[in-house]
């Protein structure tokens, strides 16, 4: 597979305040492709890095190690002055639409903004026209460009925050959790929208989300990610049939039941806050004290992500005996 972006190796780490401070790695040796045209999913719990990951993709965050490469093209060690002509081509749609729209500025100002940056060339009436067309494209009436930000509802602030990031036609969007913040009722909506816009435009896109079954509805391939690396990877067919790494069979085991009268098969494994002080130079598997599974090997040696079955790719040593997938945990 030859990809429209490429990361390799993609390492960032933050410096912890305090007297217990130190150096975590946010993202540890990620590598990932998207093809031109491809919604590649990226699911995990709160706090394992899935947003870090996309904010490095725009450089909005400095990598520690790696590369990455747009279109054949190493773009991580441009220069914040040379990454400004590629901020066209690449977008990020943020989760919460109230954080990222300036409260002072009427919707269609806040959409044509990118415009007055990044094309300058366009005049008012240009900006307006474009303005106009894109929230259409989004589903939002005319009328709406002219309210602000606390006039509309939550979904309409999505819209309008995803009609920004399409206005200056970027070629890859990283949406970051966009439904998260919504009602469930509102959710649908947004997911139908953001893949019509992806199949009409054939953009490449990165979706990251900690809903499984979100990002089931809308990708074909599913990254699995837990704290900073990438546990499992698979076509969404064969990651929902027949999950190989215990983390993902718990993320699809807290699923709610599609039927509201069944009950839900298994309640998820509470962390342990002691499982957290794994230091990041440890040699056991990260997942390894959380693990039903857990051998005494999965304690002293970090399993690195291996090709299985399928042509995915998996970070635990015993995914080999699970050649059927993991199975639902029983009930408790």
């Amino acid at each position: 597979m030859s990809g429209a972006l490429e990361l390799r190796g993609v390492t960032v780490r933050y410096h912890q305040r305090g007297a217990h401070g130190g150096v975590v790695s946010a993202v540890d040796d990620v590598s990932l492709e998207i093809a031109d045209g491809e919604m590649l999913g990226l699911v995990g719990e709160s706090g394992c890095g899935k947003t870090t990951l996309g904010r490095a993709i725009l450089a909005l965050v400095p990598l520690a190690a790696g590369e990455i490469h747009w279109q054949g093209r190493r773009i991580d060690d441009v220069g914040a002055r040379r990454f400004r002509a590629l901020r066209r081509e690449l977008q990020f749609v943020f989760q919460d639409p109230n954080a990222c729209l300036d409260p002072r500025m009427t919707i269609g100002g806040s959409v044509a903004e990118p415009l007055r940056a990044l094309a300058p060339a366009l005049d008012a009436a240009g900006r307006e026209a474009r303005v106009t067309a894109i929230l259409a494209e989004v589903g939002l009436a005319p009328d709406l460009a002219g309210r602000y930000p606390h006039q509309l509802s939550g979904g309409q602030l999505q819209r309008a925050v995803i009609a920004r990031a399409l206005i200056v036609d970027p070629r890859l969007v990283v949406c970051d959790e966009p439904v998260s913040a919504l009602d469930v009722s509102v959710q649908g909506q947004i997911v139908n929208l953001l893949a019509r816009i992806r199949r009409e435009r054939g953009l490449a896109s990165l979706f990251i989300s900690h809903n499984l079954a979100i990002v089931a509805r809308l990708c074909e391939r599913i990254l699995v990610m837990y704290r900073g690396r990438i546990v499992e990877t698979a076509s969404r067919d064969a990651l929902i049939g027949a999950p190989l790494h215990p983390y993902t069979r718990e993320l699809l085991d807290a699923v709610p039941a599609i039927d509201p009268g069944a009950r839900r098969r298994v309640r998820a494994r509470p962390l342990d806050r002691a499982d957290t002080s794994l230091a990041a130079d440890s040699p056991a598997c990260p997942f390894a004290a959380r693990c039903p599974h857990a051998i005494a090997r999965c304690r002293s040696e970090r399993p690195l992500l291996q090709p299985a079955q399928d042509g995915r790719l998996v970070a635990c040593h015993r995914a080999g005996e699970w050649p059927a997938g993991l199975p639902p945990a029983a009930a408790g």
